[in-house]
């Protein structure tokens, strides 16, 4: 998938990636109702999915079914890896030195990145 999804995009994706395959108008029943995303909206957002490449869908009698073609975890870490690319040089130290100098970093965030260092290293 080369093309971005964008943030209501990824609204979809995250209600598909917990769970499918999903009509859109099963897909409209699970996002949260304060959106104010009508069925015609939640359709729009699956044909741009459905173009990028970033669902798939088959016909259930009148009905299409939908499930995602990228899986969370390659999404993730491809938007991950922009990230780092466009902000940091390509480098993460100073993606964690950025939220750490801003104290965005809980007790379980230092304790978790401690545990991951310590993985990496053995």
């Amino acid at each position: 998938m080369a093309e971005r999804i964008s943030d209501g995009e990824a609204v979809v994706m995250e209600v598909l990636w917990a769970e499918a395959p999903l009509t859109a108008a099963e897909i409209s029943e699970r996002i949260d109702p304060a959106r104010g995303w009508s069925d015609r909206t939640v359709k729009t957002m699956l044909s741009r999915l459905l173009g990028k490449g970033a669902l798939t869908h088959e016909e259930d009698g009148r009905r299409y079914l939908y499930r995602p073609a990228v899986a969370r975890e390659d999404y993730v870490g491809q938007e991950s890896r922009r990230l780092v690319d466009r902000l940091f040089g390509g480098r993460a130290a100073p993606l964690v030195a950025q939220l750490a100098e801003r104290g965005d970093l809980s007790d379980e965030d230092i304790a978790e990145i401690e545990a991951l260092l310590k993985a990496l290293k053995s």
